[in-house]
């Protein structure tokens, strides 16, 4: 750390020096993007906040970023910038963007139909891919990873005729209203900013921390849970790793008090081809994924054990006909089998994760070798294609270490700071993804931003 200042945040970085680079960045932001800003004031006519969806506001950027297009690993906006996209769409784009083979096989389809009702050969070649690549032999749909996860519960509810949930504080799992309980002092806490909810979801979830495998038998202990919700490893809070035989130990146990585990690989699939379970030996009896499956398009999908699928299926005999609040119109539509065909049998690759891991891996030396040079107390963690920095000097071992060491502020000021320089991380936390398309260059370039901008967050001047 480079100062006991009392005006020093916990991060290292002087609160005076954020608030000052902040401003001159934002400034910076406004000149550099008048097409955006008039293209934003146009949307903010009649977009409720004046863009598609309120989150995107999430950037931080005096006014939203415009897109013009965005091809590979690269995001060009409406001011004719061009930057190295480390953000990928959230995982949306993990195997970048518009790749050609699934803009081929969606011109192909158009011309066959978009939206039937009715399955077509492209649904049982993805099926069979998914069952080879993830080890879990059945398989259903959903268009997003939300949905999935929505739709797994209430399959494992009704198979075990049990209702409760366990999650992970700090978790994530999409849009799903289960999952929004927190421990706040060491109690269940309904998530305040869930907008509408009318239900207090703290009767049918129990949340527990990450890592913690006596918290974990003692909300199982009532022998009441349907299924454990979890991802492998913790992403939206950021990265929070399982400790060395944390899983190991867990999945037994989760079997033993009669709960399902279920596995949302939704981010954690950047550890590769069959995603982090596969490549880790974990074996849930339900796995979640969606984002990248489909190269992009909107779609998702959900698998269930060998064991598992008999009791969802005899569920839904047995249940009065009429509609199983499970599936939408637009659910395994022919534009996303299709996708979703060609993506994984060419775009989700042992050759194209090779190369991300080891660019994921230079990015995350050299993120590491920065902080060090500049005597912070930061961290860096890497799951496969995906890397992040923390502002905490070892890891976080579970969801509320992993709040405690978020600086809002100072996230804020960093990404501005590289997207005023052409470079592109997510908004939500410090996390970066590598494509397939993505070049030492645009590691270099993104390292390069990053060290200016630690040096104008702690210098005596305000240059970079």
């Amino acid at each position: 750390m480079k100062s006991s200042n009392p005006n020093t945040t916990s991060s290292g970085i002087h609160q005076d020096r954020i608030a000052a680079v902040l401003a001159r960045e934002r400034h910076l932001y406004v000149e550099r993007n008048p097409k955006s800003r008039a293209q934003a004031e146009r949307a903010a006519l009649h977009l409720l906040f004046g863009v598609p969806l309120h989150w995107m506001n999430d950037w931080g950027t005096p006014f939203a970023l415009q897109v013009a297009s965005a091809q590979g690993a690269h995001l060009t906006d409406l001011d004719e910038h061009t930057l190295a996209d480390f953000c990928l769409g959230d995982t949306g784009a993990m195997l970048g963007h518009s790749p050609p083979v699934v803009a081929q096989a969606l011109t192909e389809q158009v011309t066959r139909g978009y939206t039937t009702m009715l399955p077509s050969a492209d649904a049982s070649v993805v099926s069979e891919t998914l069952a080879q690549r993830f080890g879990l032999p059945m398989w259903q749909f959903a268009m997003t990873a939300t949905d999935a996860n929505r739709f797994v519960l209430r399959w494992i509810r009704a198979a075990t005729q049990r209702k409760v949930l366990i999650v992970f504080n700090g978790c994530y799992h999409g849009t799903v209203d289960d999952v929004f309980v927190d421990l706040v002092d060491g109690q269940p806490v309904q998530r305040s900013s869930l907008l509408g909810q009318v239900h207090d979801l703290t009767h049918t979830t129990r949340v527990v921390e990450f890592n913690d495998l006596a918290a974990l038998e003692a909300a199982l202990a009532p022998g009441d849970v349907a299924c454990v919700l979890a991802e492998p490893v913790m992403t939206n809070i950021g990265m929070v790793l399982p400790q060395a035989g944390y899983w190991e130990q867990a999945q037994p146990l989760i079997r033993r008090y009669g709960a399902m585990l279920v596995m949302d690989e939704t981010h954690t699939i950047s550890s590769g081809p069959g995603g982090y379970c596969q490549a880790h030996g974990l074996k849930p009896d339900a796995l979640v994924v969606g984002k990248p499956l489909g190269g992009g398009v909107p779609c998702a999908a959900y698998g269930f054990s060998a064991e598992l699928a008999p009791r969802v299926v005899a569920a839904k005999h047995h249940a009065p006909p009429g509609h199983s609040g499970i599936g939408t119109t637009l659910t395994a539509n022919l534009l996303a089998m299709a996708a979703m065909r060609v993506t994984l049998t060419q775009l989700l690759t042992p050759a194209n994760f090779l190369h991300m891991h080891t660019l994921a891996a230079r990015l995350a030396t050299g993120l590491a070798a920065t902080i060090k040079r500049h005597r912070l107390p930061w961290c860096v963690t890497q799951v496969g294609a995906r890397t992040e920095f923390q502002f905490c000097a070892t890891p976080p071992v579970n969801g509320t270490e992993a709040a405690q060491a978020m600086h809002a502020d100072l996230e804020h000021v960093i990404h501005l700071f590289l997207l005023n320089r052409g470079v592109l991380i997510t908004p939500f936390h410090n996390m970066m993804l590598i494509c397939p398309d993505t070049t030492t260059e645009d590691v270099g370039r993104l390292l390069q931003a990053f060290d200016a901008a630690l040096s104008a967050l702690e210098g005596d001047g305000l240059d970079g």
